[in-house]
């Protein structure tokens, strides 16, 4: 069914999911038709339809690892020695 709708999200594929199960394909198709333009936002189909998809809950974010800490404070090191290299090379002028 994406390549009739728009999907550019996690929320897009669980609405669209939603959909196929509560109204079924043949529904979505004949709605995504009648909205003006090319592929149409999930939301206009299911104005279309007269539906109102429930709201899914957001993903939760992985929790942060010793392994990308460590490598976030490289990075960090490597940004302040380089700023640190670039901002005492100017002359300032009163």
């Amino acid at each position: 069914m994406e390549h009739l709708v728009r999907v550019y999200n996690e929320q897009d594929r669980q609405t669209l999911e939603w959909l196929r199960k509560h109204v079924g394909d043949a529904t979505i198709a004949a709605a995504a038709k009648r909205c003006a333009g090319g592929k149409p936002f999930l939301s206009s189909v299911c104005r279309q339809i007269g539906v109102r998809p429930p709201r899914f809950a957001e993903p939760s974010r992985p929790a942060p690892t010793a392994t990308g800490e460590q490598a976030l404070a490289t990075l960090r090191g490597i940004l302040a020695t380089h700023a640190g290299r670039t901002s005492g090379g100017i002359a300032r002028t009163h």
